[in-house]
């Protein structure tokens, strides 16, 4: 019986654990995005984040939507050619590209590249009482810190969404023409009528909140962080785990939301 009650207790503690660190999450977002409106507005700051976001990013997101894309074209090509439905390949791959690979890959990769720095970079600060120190300064660490990093991610995911979807298509034209020998005219006529506007809004939404969210979970756990080294290595990895874990959890609600019947 003993032994019941405590694995009992042992979700419990979890669950309020759980419970406790989403309230927490929850209120440094709304304290981050509350300095989105309230000066003092550290434009430089906010500069360097959105080139270190965006322009930095797009090397790896612009090879992984570019081969996302051409091995689309490659594998539906193989399914569809059974039931002589080659001209299908571009509307797959327009649909599949913009409301979903480009926005979860250029999310997952910026989750890898940015909020992984963003932890280590805050939670260094953090051990190293660099945070403490602005208080000393009169600079608000979350107007400071937080706040253009939340504003960056989700200023600059669209704009990398967007490149993806050009570079994801173009890889599936690049396979669909010259090597799966689909007639051309007709690769771009399909691809131009499946591509609606409802696709890359939903697939531009989806990048603004992975956007949020990979910098959300990269500050939370980088501010938050203690321990020295070790610490700081723990927020990083926390941070790219939560950070994809809600990609994923997010990319279904919003799914949901714009294509739902």
């Amino acid at each position: 019986m003993t032994r019941i009650f405590d694995f009992f207790g042992d979700i419990g503690s979890v669950l309020i654990r759980f419970f406790e660190m989403l309230g927490e999450i929850v209120l440094f977002a709304l304290n981050g995005v509350s300095h989105f409106f309230r000066p003092p507005f550290y434009l430089n700051i906010l500069w360097r984040q959105l080139l270190e976001i965006g322009y930095f990013s797009l090397p790896v997101v612009g090879m992984t939507t570019l081969f996302s894309g051409m091995v689309l074209a490659l594998q539906s090509y193989s399914g569809f050619q059974a039931n002589f439905a080659e001209a299908t390949v571009p509307v797959l791959v327009v649909v599949a590209i913009t409301r979903e690979l480009a926005p979860v890959l250029a999310g997952l990769m910026v989750a890898g590249r940015i909020g992984a720095s963003m932890a280590a970079e805050l939670g260094t600060m953090r051990v190293t009482e660099q945070i403490d120190a602005l208080g000393t300064l009169q600079t608000d660490p979350f107007k400071y810190l937080i706040a253009p990093r939340l504003l960056a991610g989700m200023l600059m995911l669209p704009f990398l969404v967007l490149i993806g979807d050009i570079l994801g298509i173009m890889g599936g034209f690049i396979v669909g023409a010259y090597k799966l020998n689909l007639n051309p005219i007709i690769f771009i006529t399909n691809s131009r009528e499946a591509l609606d506007t409802v696709g890359v809004v939903s697939g531009i939404v989806k990048a603004a909140v992975f956007g949020f969210v990979v910098s959300l979970m990269g500050c939370y756990h980088g501010f938050n962080s203690s321990g020295g080294a070790r610490g700081v290595g723990t927020a990083t990895t926390n941070a790219v785990v939560s950070a994809s874990i809600l990609i994923l959890i997010f990319n279904y609600f919003i799914t949901e939301l714009f294509f739902s019947r």
